[in-house]
């Protein structure tokens, strides 16, 4: 398992495998031996180009794992960034000037010296299988946070905290020694999560791993169905929601882990259920590793690794931060996340530190109220977002806002639900529909992407709102004195307006139905909200504030256009 060259010095393993001829990877349904993954590791690693830290870009879960045991091997370092953008490879090679990117793809564009992947290992070996051993205090990998500031913090990884930290993780999960467990995972390797729990977790808890990374259902369930028995399904809320949104049966697996947002307990009784599978959820942060899991479906609490512990600490305003320390925690950390103690060995999570916001005197966190949006029935889904405080310039004061994805449901539909889940204060205003959320691939949405959406939906949002002026020639003689915006005037605006939006010409539409509901004044800020049925209908609504002006209905398209709009949109 485990020896000491020297009194100073331990090493631990390159794998911790039983047998050369055991499985430690499935490469498109088919084994690969252990012999074979180190006769692949020693054959790149001697092929590997100057430079001693290594960009590790290779989406194959096999070729990124091979590479990250050559690039140990060879006595380099991985740079394992949370991000791939121009601003990251920048901030890479700043940090490493010595760094080249290591692909797999046929149209890599990162901006680093690149060396592609061997198409293929020159030679096999099938004679003697020497597992090298590689010194605990060596530096496997810098990971990199985004930091507060935006720029990209290292934290190093070594060979002996990341031994120690994934034994502890497969001890608890009950993974240790069963070498016929093989790991799938919906989350790219290259993100900490992903990393730990389906390349080291394989490497070092002796099981085996699959080299795609499946995404959309369809693609889960074949990839449940091509590797054997028992099985581990490595995954995150964002993709356990996609895989249980129709009734289709699915393969079952042994076990089932989820990270990277906090699981509903209904998503994990649903997962329970549908994959005949205890599901795990795993808490931790890059700097701490992973520290604690919880059964989300038999309760909230979380349950800390054996040696792990929670202290909180006041700091000088009085504020409460907790700090892991023992077991693979090396130093104490301070965590960024709201937990509260229950007993030595179990705590709650309350949401991170960043997302509790105070309005009107009342706390809640973003997490609290991401969860409930995403519980209402018809979101797919669904996300809070508190603008900064330079965001809100123009306005006096920070308003709460939602972007949801609910193709079925009018807002009214949402902001009732909403009503009877969280308290008035945290209504957002305005709810935005939108067709998708641009998550990532480990199912979180960085805020500067989600800015960036909020920002064009302001700019769409604006496209629908209009004034009629008091000298508008429609207004003459319409009731001298006391003039109002006829209904005509307000039904051509509105044909415009939803027009533009969705890039298309609406004015041949049949009208089906119009209601005039109250008188609109000239010079008053008028905006329409509309939506699109699946059948390509559109019902609007015009406002003046909270009073509804107008609301009608246009026609679907006649049988001869080939357009249909299944999304819908309101603003």
């Amino acid at each position: 398992m485990m020896s000491s060259n020297s009194s100073h010095m331990q090493t631990f393993p390159l794998v911790f495998h039983a047998s050369p001829d055991q499985t430690i990877a499935w490469r498109d349904g088919a084994p690969v031996a252990v012999r074979e993954f180190l006769a692949d590791v020693h054959a790149l690693a001697d092929a590997l180009p100057e430079g001693g830290h290594v960009f590790n870009v290779c989406t194959d879960r096999y070729r990124f794992t091979v590479s990250l045991c050559a690039t140990l091997v060879a006595g380099k370092t991985s740079l394992l960034p949370s991000t791939h953008t121009p601003e990251m490879v920048r901030a890479l090679a700043s940090f490493a000037p010595d760094a080249f990117c290591l692909h797999d793809s046929d149209d890599c564009a990162i901006d680093l010296p690149r060396f592609r992947y061997p198409q293929r290992a020159a030679t096999r070996a099938s004679g003697e299988a020497t597992v090298p051993h590689i010194d605990g205090a060596r530096v496997v990998a810098y990971v990199f946070t985004s930091g507060s500031t935006g720029v990209p913090v290292p934290h190093r990884k070594t060979w002996g905290f990341l031994v120690k930290n994934v034994r502890a993780a497969a001890d608890r999960l009950g993974l240790l020694g069963n070498a016929r467990a093989t790991l799938i995972g919906t989350v790219p390797p290259q993100h900490m999560y992903g990393f730990e729990s389906t390349v080291l977790l394989a490497l070092i808890g002796g099981l085996a791993f699959s080299n795609r990374q499946p995404f959309y259902p369809v693609d889960i369930r074949a990839e449940l169905d091509a590797v054997p028995e028992p099985r581990v399904l490595v995954s995150s809320p964002i993709h356990l929601r996609a895989l249980f949104a129709n009734d289709e049966a699915l393969p079952r697996a042994s076990l089932v882990l989820s990270a990277t947002a906090p699981l509903s307990e209904k998503l994990a009784l649903d997962a329970e259920a549908r994959l005949a599978a205890p599901l795990m959820e795993i808490y931790g942060s890059t700097e701490t590793g992973q520290i604690a899991t919880r059964r989300t479906a038999h309760g909230a609490a979380w349950e800390l690794f054996p040696d792990i512990a929670l202290t909180p600490h006041a700091d000088d305003s009085g504020e409460q931060t907790m700090w892991a320390s023992g077991g693979h925690v090396e130093v104490p950390v301070p965590m960024g996340d709201a937990l509260e103690l229950i007993d030595g060995t179990h705590f709650l999570l309350h949401g991170r530190k960043a997302d509790l916001i105070n309005i009107a005197g009342k706390r809640t966190s973003l997490a609290y109220l991401n969860h409930q949006l995403n519980a209402v029935p018809g979101v797919v889904d669904g996300v809070f977002y508190m603008p900064d405080e330079t965001d809100a310039d123009s306005e006096p004061v920070r308003r709460l806002m939602a972007l949801v994805v609910a193709p079925g449901l009018a807002a009214a539909d949402v902001q009732r639900a909403l009503r009877e889940r969280i308290d008035a204060a945290f209504m957002p205003r305005p709810l935005l529909f939108v067709d998708s959320l641009p998550r990532n691939a480990t199912g979180k949405l960085p805020r500067d992407v989600l800015t960036q959406l909020i920002e064009r939906e302001r700019e769409r949002r604006a496209a629908l709102t209009f004034t009629v002026p008091p000298d508008h020639p429609a207004l003459a003689g319409h009731f001298p004195g006391h003039p109002i915006v006829p209904g005509v005037v307000l039904l051509d605006h509105a044909l415009d307006a939803i027009g533009s939006a969705l890039g298309k010409n609406v004015d041949a539409r049949r009208i089906e139905s119009a209601k005039f509901l109250s008188p609109a004044q000239p010079g008053e800020t008028l905006d329409i909200a509309y939506e699109t049925a699946a059948s390509g209908a559109i019902r609007f609504t015009i406002r003046a504030g909270e009073r509804t002006v107008a609301s009608g209905a246009l026609a679907a398209p006649a049988p001869s256009s080939t357009t249909t709009a299944t999304d819908t949109h309101a603003s």
